[in-house]
């Protein structure tokens, strides 16, 4: 039975959410213990596939012990409580081993994508003044282009001269390692920001924050018990790190893992063969799924009791193509990597939701939408989320690592993100306020383009930017990628201009079309849009 979501948000206190999970943080906290030492030790903690049909097992006691061996590692290589870590891995049983093994130590977790080249490892390293990286063979050769890399632990059969050697490494050491208490305020993650515009940040996650990540296992993605559950996202990113790792470890409750390659056989497949019931993942995933049509999706119909989505808006499209093809609900859900996740529309609890808003403020959040003075808009006008610091008990981020952070301002946390307050209290996304189109005095965001031209039958994905104009300041162009059995002529470039202009508006639609192969993304998969951006505007002052 869903709990109203009024009723509960007006009784919701941090006090209550400690002692009903029987977390006292006053008392010290450490993340392994949280994530592994407090629950039923013979119970499942880990599924583990691997890209070669290869699988296993592992219990919360048979990752506690692990996680004492790597912890009695670190402390017998001077590693000390505060200490950061990196770990270079692909989603397999000793990337876990490693993230519980850091915390026990009282250490701290840095995460570096495996997509990652030499200088964005450089960059989060030394940033985060890393005491050890551990990686594998795949990425080891990485390591030799980074300046001033830390000693390096490397889980191979063909060990570089200098390396620790993973397995020997536990080997050789005790099962048994007390987890070393820390304080609520103090970090057990180093996360890095996207970049998107400009260089990565740091970002201190402290041992509080786990309070808010259980919140939203709990009530938005709405994991039950009994629930299979797989997060794809990984964990070189923050919303695989809080929610494939954190989140459902600190309930209690099992985390798959997938050493592979996203394809949408191997999602489908694993979805069936691991009956899994509650998935979270991107737009960007859901929107392949979608491209491979119905048929691909009938195996699994009916399946999945909860979808979850974050990284970038929802479009209303995926929602209503996974309502129909896979007989699932899929919710929006709004986070950052500063955050954590803020707004959602909750699968757990009862509210109306709202096609095309990303939901409500998380329990133990307070969100509002301010104009350029910060003063708190009324429903209807576009404006900056952010959240109040004074009225939000679950906020933890403390500002970036070793420099200002702009975003205070007062008791509020702007987000940067453009956004609407809905009548109902629910949060509608406009875009990030530096890719709000500016069009003959309209101000127009690109995500309501893009979801009605993802509409159409022949377009996989789009993005939709801001090009230079002389007489509108700005036109509405839109970069297209066709689904299969279609071609880019300059009679589907009109279609799709007259497909959006009558569901947007004259000002709204697209003015120009150009189809592309692909789209510029982050890592973890988020578009660039301002590239896109650079790019037409680069042009327009050459021209």
């Amino acid at each position: 039975m869903k709990r109203p979501y009024e009723t509960v948000a007006k009784a919701f206190t941090v006090s209550a959410l400690e002692a009903e999970l029987g977390i006292d943080p006053k008392a010290g906290m450490n993340a392994c213990i949280e994530c592994c030492d407090r629950h039923d030790q013979g119970a499942l903690a880990l599924h583990w596939e691997g890209r070669d049909g290869a699988s296993a097992d592992y219990s919360f006691g048979q990752l506690k012990a692990l996680s004492a061996k790597f912890a009695n590692f670190l402390v017998a290589q001077g590693v000390k409580p505060g200490d950061r870590i990196s770990g270079l891995l692909p989603r397999t049983p000793e990337l876990l081993i490693t993230i519980l093994g850091t915390w026990r130590a009282g250490a701290v977790y840095q995460p570096l994508f495996t997509a990652f080249g030499p200088k964005a490892i450089e960059h989060r390293v030394a940033s985060a003044q890393s005491r050890l990286v551990v990686t594998d063979a795949t990425n080891r050769g990485k390591l030799d282009e980074v300046k001033d890399c830390p000693p390096v632990v490397t889980i191979t059969d063909d060990l570089r001269a200098g390396d620790f050697d993973f397995k020997a490494a536990l080997a050789g050491q005790s099962a048994e390692f007390t987890p070393v208490l820390r304080g609520a305020d103090d970090a057990f993650l180093m996360m890095f920001t996207s970049g998107t515009t400009g260089l990565p940040k740091g970002v201190p996650v402290p041992l509080k924050a786990i309070l808010s990540f259980i919140v939203y296992m709990r009530d938005a993605v709405g994991l039950r018990p009994d629930d299979k559950f797989w997060n794809i996202a990984d964990p070189g990113w923050a919303y695989g790190l809080y929610y494939a790792v954190t989140g459902p470890l600190a309930m209690g409750h099992a985390t798959t893992f997938y050493d592979g390659s996203f394809t949408v056989e191997s999602t489908y497949g694993l979805i069936k063969k691991l009956g899994i019931t509650n998935l979270a993942g991107s737009p960007t995933a859901y929107r392949l799924l979608i491209a491979a049509g119905p048929q691909a999706a009938a195996a699994v119909k009916g399946q999945l009791r909860a979808v979850s989505s974050a990284g970038e808006p929802l479009n209303p499209e995926v929602i209503r193509w996974f309502a129909e093809h896979l007989a699932a609900p899929i919710h929006d859900h709004y986070g950052q990597t500063e955050l954590g996740m803020v707004v959602n529309n909750h699968h757990e609890l009862e509210h109306p939701i709202r096609l095309g808003s990303a939901g409500l403020a998380m329990l133990g959040y307070r969100v509002c939408v301010l104009d350029e003075a910060n003063r708190e808009l009324p429903p209807g006008q576009p404006g900056i989320l952010a959240v109040d610091r004074s009225k939000s008990p679950l906020f933890w981020f403390p500002g970036y690592l070793n420099q200002e952070t702009p975003s205070f301002v007062g008791h509020y946390y702007r987000t940067g993100d453009t956004v609407e307050l809905n009548d109902d209290g629910s949060i509608s996304f406009v875009g990030r306020s530096d890719d709000i189109i500016t069009s003959a005095g309209y101000r127009i965001g690109p995500f309501d383009v893009e979801s009605a031209l993802i509409e159409h039958a022949a377009v996989v994905e789009a993005a939709v930017v801001g090009k230079p104009d002389p007489e509108r300041t700005e036109i509405v162009k839109a970069f297209v990628v066709l689904a299969k059995g279609y071609e880019p002529t300059p009679q589907l470039a009109e279609e799709l201009q007259q497909f959006v202009r009558r569901r947007l508006s004259t000002h709204a639609y697209p003015r120009e079309v150009e189809f592309v192969t692909d789209l510029p993304k982050t890592p973890s998969g988020k578009v660039q849009r301002f590239i896109l951006r650079n790019q037409e505007v680069a042009k327009a002052s050459a021209a």
